[in-house]
C-alpha cells in the first residue's frame, strides 16, 4: 500500500458502506416495504402504486440533486459536510417512520421521501471520496471491500431485527416491527460516525461569492458539456444507466415476485435476503480483486453475462428451492457489478472534478434510471397479468448495456503493487 493512504481511513470509509446498506435492505427491500403495503395502505387496493409512486418521486429528487450539489462540494472543498447532512436526514426520517401507522399513506410517503433522498443523495459525496482514500490501481479492491462491508451491514441489521419482525404482521406485533425501524436509524448513525471522524475535505483557496445550489447548477451545466471531452466516460454513464436499471428493477421486485408469484411468507422473504446477501459479500470482494487483476471492464461484462442467466432463470424456476438457488447467483451479481462499475468510474473521472462526475453517476445515471425499469416492469406485470413474461422485461437492460460497454475504451494495466 503506498504510504500516502491509510488504511485506517480506508476501513472507516468503508464503515459508511456497511452502515447505510441497513436502510437499503431493511427499509426500502424488506422491512417498511412490505409494512407500507400490507399495513399502511391495506384495503386500498393500490399499495404497490403508492409505494412505487414514492420510491420515483425519491429518486428524481435525488437525481436533480445531486450533480448540482456534488458540483458545489468540489468547488468548496466541503465533501464530508455533504455527506453529513444528507445522512443525517436519512437517520432522522427513517427514525420518524416508527411512528406511521395503519392508513397514514401520504405521511408515511412524505417521510419515506426525505429518507430515501438523504439515502441516496449521500452516495455521491461518499463515492467521491474513493479516489482520494486509495491508489489508482486498488479502486477495484477498495471499491470490492465498501460494497462487501456494505452487504455484510445488511445481514447484521437483519440479525438484530429479526426478533423484532418474525412475529409478521399480526395484531400483537406491529409495534415490534416498528420497532425495526428506529433500529436501522440507530444503527446507521452508530456505524457511520467513524467516517465523519477519520475522513478529511481537502482545504481549497474557495471563496463562496454564490449561494450553494446556483453555484452548484452553473458547474453542473458546465460539466454536462465537459462529458463530450471524455468519451469512454460518457459511454460508460449511458452503459451504466442501462444495466443498473436491471440492477435497480430486480431488488425493487424481488420481495414483491417471491410472495406474489412463488407465495413466499415474510419469514421466507427474509431468508431469501439472507442468503442474496451472503453471496453479494463474496462477489463484491472476488470481483473487486479480480477487479485489480482483469480491469474493471472486463469484470463487469461477466457480472452482466450472469445477470442475464439470473433472470432467464427467474422466468423459469418453478419452487421455491429455485428461487433461492437463483437468489444466490443474484447476490454475486448484485455485488460484483455495483463495486466494479464503482471502480471503473473512479478510474475514467478526472480526480479535481470526482464529485461531480460521481454526481451524474450516482445522480442521473444510477437515480434516474430506478425510475424507468420499474415502470416498465409494473406496467408489463399490470397488462399481462404475470410477473413472470415482467421478469423478462429486464433483460433489454442487461443486454443493452452490455452492447454499450464494449464501446467503452479503457487503458489499463494489470496491478503490480500489493495491498
Amino acid at each position: 500500500m503506498d504510504e500516502r493512504y491509510s488504511r485506517l481511513t480506508i476501513f472507516t470509509w468503508m464503515l459508511f458502506d456497511y452502515a447505510r446498506t441497513s436502510f437499503s435492505v431493511m427499509i426500502k427491500t424488506v422491512g417498511f416495504a412490505l409494512y407500507f403495503r400490507e399495513i399502511v395502505a391495506a384495503g386500498t387496493g393500490h399499495g404497490d402504486f403508492y409505494w412505487g409512486l414514492a420510491d420515483s418521486i425519491s429518486m428524481i429528487i435525488a437525481a436533480a440533486l445531486s450533480p448540482v450539489l456534488g458540483a458545489a462540494s468540489d468547488y468548496s472543498h466541503k465533501k464530508k459536510r455533504f455527506l453529513l447532512v444528507f445522512a443525517g436526514l436519512c437517520i432522522l426520517a427513517t427514525a420518524c417512520l416508527y411512528w406511521i401507522q395503519r392508513g397514514m399513506i401520504l405521511p408515511a410517503m412524505l417521510v419515506f421521501i426525505a429518507a430515501n433522498v438523504g439515502f441516496q443523495g449521500g452516495y455521491t459525496f461518499y463515492d467521491a471520496f474513493l479516489p482520494e482514500i486509495a491508489p489508482k490501481h486498488l479502486y477495484g479492491r477498495v471499491s470490492g471491500y465498501g460494497f462487501g462491508m456494505g452487504y455484510l451491514g445488511a445481514l447484521s441489521i437483519l440479525a438484530i431485527a429479526f426478533p423484532f419482525i418474525k412475529g409478521g404482521f399480526s395484531a400483537g406485533n406491529l409495534e415490534n416491527f416498528r420497532t425495526s425501524f428506529l433500529l436501522v436509524a440507530g444503527f446507521f448513525a452508530i456505524f457511520s460516525l467513524p467516517t465523519f471522524l477519520r475522513l478529511r475535505d481537502h482545504s481549497g483557496g474557495y471563496h463562496r461569492k454564490l449561494p450553494y445550489f446556483r453555484l452548484g447548477l452553473r458547474r453542473a451545466v458546465r460539466t454536462f458539456r465537459r462529458l463530450g471531452q471524455y468519451k469512454s466516460l460518457s459511454r460508460f454513464l449511458l452503459a451504466f444507466f442501462l444495466y443498473i436499471d436491471g440492477v435497480n428493477t430486480v431488488i425493487f421486485f424481488a420481495a414483491l415476485y417471491a410472495r406474489g408469484t412463488l407465495n413466499f411468507t415474510e419469514v421466507q422473504v427474509v431468508v431469501f435476503f439472507i442468503v442474496a446477501q451472503t453471496t453479494a459479500i463474496l462477489g463484491s470482494i472476488v470481483f473487486g480483486i479480480l477487479a485489480d487483476h482483469w480491469g474493471p471492464k472486463r469484470s463487469i461484462n461477466i457480472t452482466l453475462v450472469i445477470w442475464v442467466g439470473v433472470v432467464l432463470s427467474a422466468f423459469l424456476i418453478q419452487t421455491r428451492t429455485q428461487f433461492y438457488i437463483v437468489g444466490l447467483f443474484a447476490g454475486i451479481a448484485i455485488g460484483s457489478s455495483q463495486s466494479c462499475s464503482r471502480s471503473l468510474m473512479a478510474l475514467l473521472t478526472p480526480p479535481e472534478h470526482a464529485a461531480e462526475f460521481f454526481g451524474f453517476y450516482d445522480g442521473i445515471a444510477g437515480n434516474a434510471s430506478a425510475i424507468m425499469g420499474p415502470l416498465t416492469f409494473g406496467a408489463i406485470s399490470s397488462f399481462t397479468g404475470s410477473q413472470r413474461i415482467a421478469v423478462l422485461s429486464v433483460l433489454i437492460f442487461f443486454v443493452g448495456g452490455l452492447i454499450l460497454l464494449q464501446q467503452v475504451k479503457v487503458e489499463w494495466k494489470k496491478r503490480t503493487e500489493t495491498a
